[in-house]
């Protein structure tokens, strides 16, 4: 299931409010609007930087970015515990079962990796061949994703070079009118606003964006080959309990020791009730 990822447009937002902040605490914000805001620097930065997309990806890629982007404001909120309570719970439906009544249980799965993988395992595929189609899909998802947050990182990389080009035509003007004092300030203005907006949005946009992606590729991978185990598990017929453990390995030691307090909770409580 996916969720609103609330700490990327926090963090976004935060970082522009503290560098509002540092603006206002120095001018007026009248006077920080006059200083701040050019409209020539941001189409350097700006157009500058779609250009340089436009030559460097497919016009299919670049249909991509609002999808990619999208990705850095949800989360995918399937924790380990429950998966591994899932798998445990399949194992002992087809140790009581069959195999086959397991066709039922997909219904209320919502993963499509999960489903393939018992789909799989339903239609008497050997545990070594469901690896390979399942590895496969793996290897497909992460070749999708970062040729996906390729965009991000090159608009990561592009945009401070933008700033660049901006702050080197600002300065071309200003010494062209060193004559005109009226001229210097707009002319200054270009040189150093198209940096500081290059390195912005490269910075507090783009690349924690692209780390983002690239940090739930890595943590997606992790999952899906925690339900290539418990596929194979379920298949190979092995023991809930034993299932149970050895997908517990994948679990962190603080969430260990939370699994170990609420059951020890447990315990005394049933030992109170029975008491």
């Amino acid at each position: 299931m996916r969720k609103r990822d609330i700490l990327t447009p926090f963090g976004i937002t935060m970082g522009f409010i503290m560098i509002m902040l540092a603006i206002l605490t120095n001018s007026s914000a009248s006077d920080a609007a006059n200083l701040f805001l050019d409209l020539s620097s941001i189409f350097i930065v700006i157009g500058g930087l779609i250009a340089s997309m436009l030559i460097n990806f497919k016009f299919e890629q670049i249909k991509l970015t609002r999808k990619v982007l999208s990705e850095a404001f949800h989360k995918n909120d399937q924790q380990l515990p429950q998966l591994i309570e899932l798998f445990v719970h399949l194992s002992e439906r087809a140790r009581r079962e069959g195999i086959l009544a397991l066709e039922n249980e997909l219904e209320e799965v919502e993963d499509p990796f999960i489903k393939k993988g018992i789909l799989l395992a339903v239609d008497g595929i050997e545990p070594e061949v469901i690896k390979d189609i399942l590895e496969a899909e793996i290897i497909a998802v992460e070749d999708r994703h970062y040729r996906g947050r390729q965009l991000i990182e090159k608009a990561g990389e592009y945009a401070p070079s933008w700033g660049m080009i901006g702050t080197l035509v600002g300065l071309v003007l200003m010494l062209n009118n060193l004559q005109d004092p009226a001229n210097l300030g707009p002319s200054m203005a270009v040189a150093l606003l198209t940096t500081l907006y290059g390195t912005v949005l490269s910075n507090l946009v783009f690349i924690p964006m692209a780390s983002k992606l690239e940090s739930k590729t890595e943590e997606e991978v992790f999952i899906k080959q925690v339900i290539i185990e418990g596929v194979i598990g379920v298949q190979s017929g092995q023991n809930p309990r034993i299932l149970e453990e050895k997908l517990s390995a994948f679990l962190s030691n603080e969430v260990k020791a939370k699994q170990t307090v609420e059951q020890h909770a447990e315990f005394v409580e049933e030992s109170f009730h029975e008491a």
